[in-house]
């Protein structure tokens, strides 16, 4: 930079040096993630029924949205996978059956797999060449789940081996897959064949037209929102990398943006599981939940609890504080709505679990659920809850509770996503100074040179200067990022 912006003319010129001092240590501070931060924008406002994010929240039409919903990640396999693709290949009066069961329990949200490499209902068998048999059909699933009075969160790709998941976009590059070789997948200099194969896949899908309805996939507010990958991890490649999840961060980064840059009005999510020492649940998994969901492309946080596996082993009240721990940390350091994307508990009293962690979900102001998973058939006698089953009584309560939650919001503006840097800065001087980086210009980012302790402080300072309307700032000084 040649030249101080004009905010910064206008200032004493006390002031000016020490923003020029600061402005040379946001690279040492922030390094690619401050740039990154500093190309999101402020989103226009959303077409009508487009869900958005508000603040820390989820918003509708201007009102707030508190859901209650389910997984269904097989639906793209109902049908006999050949033969006629409207009589054959899809099943129709299946597909329509389970939304019919949906909303009868007062599932509205349903998140689902859009992804298979495999040769039976696969969406890309090999690599570029898309099944237009597969994509048909879930331009059916889209218009059965609008019928229905339920929108849909579809998966991009898989971590994991179902279905092919990035191992065989490896596999298609020559490399291994597994773990720990499935990291590859995240890092450009090892797999840089991963990142296009994939950017193509979700381009061809975003833009992908409904055969139905002629609407394409991006702009169709059935899609409720977009995840990036079923829980995508960057583990065990260096101990520092468990922590501090910059490899995965930087791939979150760019397909976010990337995503953005085709659909800037649906919202998109990460696929978290969550997992970390710091929330006793799990281990450091490249993916840190704070540091991966401060991405400014991404519009709100996600977990999966399964507190009744083995490594887990939680009790109920165990479970209520690690739900409320992400929820706080979700609102309070990310500033960000919190989804908990699955869920669910096996050989308890399923029904007694829920019946607990549902009302504390909803007291702890959780935005929305996803219990695994929603069948229409017993294939799963673990986690798979079937139409009838007795549990469901507590979900449908939740799911009234939590739309009785719904009220006044904002108006059809989605918040811009809060930076990755921000500091903000009471200096001893007559005239304290707010520094933000980034067009969101937003004062709770992460400045990894910054204590924890310090770091909370300042956030949490800020939120409660804005909750509250304190306007005592004389003077901001906004730096480029």
């Amino acid at each position: 930079m040649k030249d101080h912006p004009p905010a910064l003319r206008r200032l004493p010129a006390v002031l000016v040096v020490i923003a020029a001092a600061l402005l040379a240590l946001v690279p040492v501070l922030t390094g690619a993630s401050a740039r990154r931060a500093g190309a999101a924008t402020v989103q226009a406002a959303v077409p009508a029924g487009f869900a958005y994010r508000c603040g820390i929240h989820f918003c509708l039409d201007g009102r707030t949205f508190y859901f209650a919903g389910a997984n269904t990640y097989d639906l793209f396999t109902f049908g006999s996978g050949s033969g006629d693709t409207e009589t054959q290949y899809m099943d129709k009066a299946r597909i329509d059956a389970h939304f019919a069961n949906l909303q009868a329990d007062k599932v509205t949200v349903l998140r689902v797999w859009m992804f298979s490499h495999e040769d039976w209902h696969g969406f890309e068998k090999s690599k570029g060449v898309y099944n237009e048999q597969e994509f048909a059909q879930f331009d059916y699933i889209i218009q059965s789940a609008k019928a229905h009075g339920v929108r849909l969160i579809p998966v991009f790709e898989n971590y994991w081996e179902a279905y092919g998941g990035i191992d065989t976009r490896l596999q298609w590059e020559g490399l291994s897959g597994g773990h720990p070789g499935r990291a590859a997948f995240f890092d450009k200099t090892r797999c840089p064949g991963c990142f296009t194969s994939y950017k193509n896949y979700v381009g061809h899908a975003l833009d992908r037209v409904n055969h139905y309805n002629g609407i394409k996939y991006k702009d169709d507010p059935t899609i409720f929102a977009w995840e990036l990958m079923n829980e995508p991890r960057y583990q065990d490649q260096s101990a520092s990398e468990n922590v501090s999840g910059t490899t995965l961060r930087a791939w979150v980064d760019e397909m976010g943006a990337f995503v953005k840059g085709i659909d800037p009005n649906h919202m998109l999510g990460t696929g978290l599981e969550g997992h970390g020492t710091k929330y006793g649940f799990g281990g450091d998994e490249g993916n840190p939940f704070v540091f991966i969901h401060q991405s400014p492309y991404v519009d709100f946080t996600s977990a999966h609890p399964y507190p009744t596996e083995s490594w887990a082993n939680l009790s109920i009240d165990q479970t209520k504080a690690l739900i409320r721990a992400w929820i706080s940390d979700s609102h309070t350091l990310v500033g960000k709505p919190f989804f908990m994307g699955e869920f669910n508990v096996h050989n308890v009293d399923r029904s007694a679990w829920w019946s607990a962690l549902f009302p504390d979900f909803e007291a702890a102001d959780g935005d929305g659920s996803a219990f695994w998973w929603y069948q229409d058939r017993s294939v799963d006698g673990k986690f798979g809850v079937s139409a009838g089953a007795p549990e469901l009584a507590a979900f449908r309560a939740h799911s009234q509770r939590q739309a009785a939650r719904n009220g006044a919001g904002p108006s059809n503006s989605p918040s811009p996503s809060p930076s990755a840097l921000s500091l903000s800065l009471s200096l001893r001087l007559s005239v304290p100074v707010s520094f933000a980086v980034g067009d969101a210009r937003r004062v709770y980012g992460d400045v990894p040179a910054l204590g924890l302790g310090e770091q909370l402080q300042r956030r949490r300072h800020d939120q409660e200067r804005r909750r509250d309307g304190d306007q005592r700032l004389d003077a901001r000084l906004l730096l480029p990022g």
